[in-house]
């Protein structure tokens, strides 16, 4: 299968902080600001965008590393935007440079690897997993 992706493809993704996205609702600290594992997710969901819509039907992405550092709290009410860029392709394998904005500026930096698979197969092998 040929997969029709160029370095510089980039994506994006929102979110607004709130009480369900903060350290202490995640249950990753004690206090209520944007959460790291929320920052992760919202990364992570930047790459995904970023290539999603020029893969062939029933071909997805899933992340396999993540190489991240959260810089700067972000206070309930402000909006966070994760941004990715892909900077290698390498077969399925798919990497980007990442990172995640608050309204004052940078909160987030690193890189992320994602492998693109056929998402039938791919959950077919994981609803099997110790079944076999």
């Amino acid at each position: 299968m040929e997969f029709h992706l160029q370095i510089g493809m980039t994506g994006t993704k929102q979110s607004i902080v709130n009480n369900t996205n903060t350290a202490k609702t995640y249950g990753s600290g004690e206090l209520e600001v944007f959460a790291t594992p929320a920052m992760v997710g919202l990364m992570e969901g930047a790459a995904m965008n970023a290539v999603h819509s020029s893969l062939p039907e029933g071909f997805g992405t899933v992340g396999t590393e993540l190489q991240v550092k959260h810089v700067a709290a972000t206070p309930l009410g402000m909006n966070v935007e994760a941004r990715a860029e892909l900077i290698a392709i390498n077969g399925k394998r798919l990497s980007f440079k990442v990172e995640a904005y608050d309204e004052v500026g940078l909160i987030g930096e690193g890189t992320h690897e994602r492998y693109i698979v056929e998402e039938e197969k791919f959950l077919s092998r994981v609803n099997n997993k110790g079944k076999e």
